[in-house]
């Protein structure tokens, strides 16, 4: 699973292939498959790199560090006690979710990970929710309970054990990005799992522009766009949520989430949350944390943010759906 919480729906890349008037520019794209999903990177480069072998390695590097599925990374053994050094790509991960842990009352919390395995998800494949484990593990969740000092993890109880899921293929797209400027390169779209980070001018000389699919049920990623949403300088995109697979209960849909308060799931109405932000990395979590909080604290929460705009997808009393968005993302809708 890419995230604590259900998987997000995946935006869809509305990549322009034209050209603006004058010399043409040929923009270099990268596809692959990294972290359990794809990714995709669009760039302008005059000195036309292709930079595959340079990406790889900084997938490397981040699977070596945060991935739960791979034994030897960083993570894996801090979980398992053989260490208590933070690398310095985890490091800024762990900084990041406490930020955000702080801003949301605990809803994005990357303690969580061993009642999510639980209840079913992660590498252990666990069926059906064991009620008993999960309120044994209940002391063991909250960022409050461990403290990163300098490059070590200190952790109040030895099972501990922290999952960033949830926020590492926005850090991913950020870091890439980066890596990016640090070429020269300032005109690029990022892409890991639908988590988006872009800056410059696509190949039409335009915003990049990606797109939000409408809740269809059965229909595939992209074959019914509900909003196009510009993005650039170095903004980042996310969403979280996945309003194609709910229940209902007397006409009205609502989606599973995990809260980390109780380590069991709740439902909502909120069915997904898509949230810019000045970084993907802050776009991904928050999208989580939404998930969790539901529609109405999230909305509130928006409106007296700053540099957050978020599209939440939602269903109503009568089980319709229904879209909620601050004026930020109002202004980056492209008609």
């Amino acid at each position: 699973m890419k995230k604590l919480l259900l998987l997000g729906l995946s935006p869809i890349l509305l990549l322009s292939n034209g050209c603006s008037p004058g010399k043409p520019k040929e923009y270099i794209k990268l596809e692959g498959f990294t972290q359990g999903t794809t990714y995709s990177i669009t760039y302008y480069d005059s000195l036309s790199r292709v930079l595959y072998k340079e990406i790889d390695s900084i997938l490397n590097c981040i699977d070596l560090s945060m991935s739960i599925y791979n034994p030897e990374s960083n993570i894996s053994k801090l979980n398992s006690n053989q260490t208590d050094s933070v690398d310095n790509l985890l490091k800024a991960v762990i900084d990041s979710s406490y930020k955000v842990y702080q801003a949301t009352e605990g809803a994005f919390d990357i303690t969580v990970g061993p009642v999510v395995r639980a209840i079913g998800f992660g590498p252990d494949k666990t069926k059906g929710i064991d009620s008993a484990k999960v309120r044994s593990l209940l002391p063991l969740i909250g960022m409050n309970k461990i403290n990163l000092i300098d490059s070590k993890l200190k952790k109040d109880d030895s099972r501990i054990q922290i999952d960033v899921n949830a926020i590492a293929q926005g850090y991913t797209v950020d870091v890439i990005g980066r890596f990016l400027e640090q070429l020269g390169i300032t005109n690029y779209l990022v892409e890991v799992g639908g988590e988006i980070t872009a800056k410059g001018k696509n190949a039409k000389g335009n915003s990049w522009v990606v797109g939000i699919d409408k809740p269809v049920e059965s229909a595939l990623p992209g074959e019914n766009i509900q909003a196009k949403v510009s993005i650039s300088k170095g903004y980042g995109l996310a969403t979280s949520g996945n309003y194609r697979k709910f229940i209902e209960v007397n006409g009205q849909k609502y989606a599973h989430t995990i809260n980390p308060k109780t380590g069991f799931p709740v439902l909502s109405n909120l069915l997904s949350a898509t949230v810019v932000a000045p970084s993907a990395t802050t776009a991904d979590a928050f999208a989580t944390a939404f998930m969790v909080k539901g529609l109405d604290w999230s909305v509130s929460f928006v409106e007296q943010a700053k540099d957050i705009d978020a599209y939440l997808v939602y269903s109503d009393s009568a089980g319709n759906y229904r879209v909620w968005m601050n004026r930020g993302m109002q202004k980056r809708i492209v008609h």
